[in-house]
């Protein structure tokens, strides 16, 4: 064989064998993905189904509900933490000189919450407890004046007051008029807690120009989880019926894990949670 014709052979012999390689391998590449463990369809479906729901935003506001916690001051615990950490506005009505009232009043107020008094006044029940702050029937206007600026130079966060028992006091016009005079001059609001179904307070307040509002609804006067769901839900229809509402809860267990479990409902449902400074009039 002549030496050009032999180097094509060569050169032919060449390319089939790396032709047949290059089949040989594309053929056992192919043979390795099909018999490799397809991912289970069930663990793919478990991994999308177990990310987190992005909770749904209402299309519109059906209504605005005010809660006042009360009575802050006796504990700096769990219980008054969780109320901070509900997510959600909230008004925190501190009662003065007790162990833990300005250290919480520093605390909501750190934690983005409202701070009002919750200023001890006189019941038509005797009751004791809170002699140095509270607000009587037969007080000079001096003492109750003083008394009211006390208070808010203790607690510097407070924006507002309402009434701690006080269902003979708030039925007293002198004495809600020296309340109300004081609130004007030092820019703060009244919450009437409306203790008394004969209370004058929330009138007073108007009468003289102090930003004012009315509780609605007391949600835990029953200490019971399901009386207490009850009433939420009759807040819940009144804030729907009228636009807003005002409930006032106290800091306590079982009112701390109603709200927990019904508020992301209640906001998925188009109710909005504000401060009592956001409604008063």
């Amino acid at each position: 064989m002549k030496p050009a014709a032999y180097k094509k052979v060569i050169g032919f012999l060449s390319i089939a064998v790396l032709f047949l390689l290059l089949t040989n391998y594309l053929a056992l590449r192919k043979l390795d993905l099909a018999t490799r463990d397809p991912a289970p369809v069930e663990d793919v479906e478990k991994e999308i189904v177990s990310k987190p729901i992005s909770k749904i935003k209402p299309k519109k506001r059906v209504g605005t509900i005010v809660l006042v916690i009360d009575d802050f001051g006796y504990r700096n615990d769990q219980v008054s933490d969780g109320f901070l950490d509900l997510g959600i506005p909230i008004t925190c009505a501190i009662i003065p000189g007790h162990a833990q009232s300005r250290k919480f009043a520093q605390k909501a107020n750190a934690a983005g919450q409202e701070v009002i008094i919750h200023m001890p006044m006189e019941s038509t029940v005797p009751e004791s407890g809170e002699e140095d702050y509270k607000i009587k029937a037969g007080m000079i206007s001096e003492e109750i004046e003083w008394r009211i600026r006390e208070v808010f130079k203790d607690m510097p966060e407070a924006v507002g007051m309402n009434n701690h028992q006080g269902s003979k006091a708030t039925m007293n016009g002198k004495v809600m008029s020296v309340v109300a005079s004081v609130l004007k001059q030092e820019g703060k609001y009244f919450v009437d807690s409306r203790t008394s179904s004969a209370t004058v307070g929330e009138k007073t307040m108007r009468s003289l120009g102090v930003p004012t509002m009315r509780r609605h609804i007391f949600l835990d006067n029953e200490p019971d989880k399901k009386k207490i769901e009850n009433q939420l839900e009759q807040l819940v229809k009144m804030a729907r019926r009228q636009g807003t509402a005002l409930g006032i809860g106290h800091a306590r267990p079982n009112t701390l894990a109603v709200l927990k479990k019904e508020i992301p409902d209640l906001l998925a449902r188009g109710f909005q949670f504000e401060f009592a400074s956001q409604n008063v009039k």
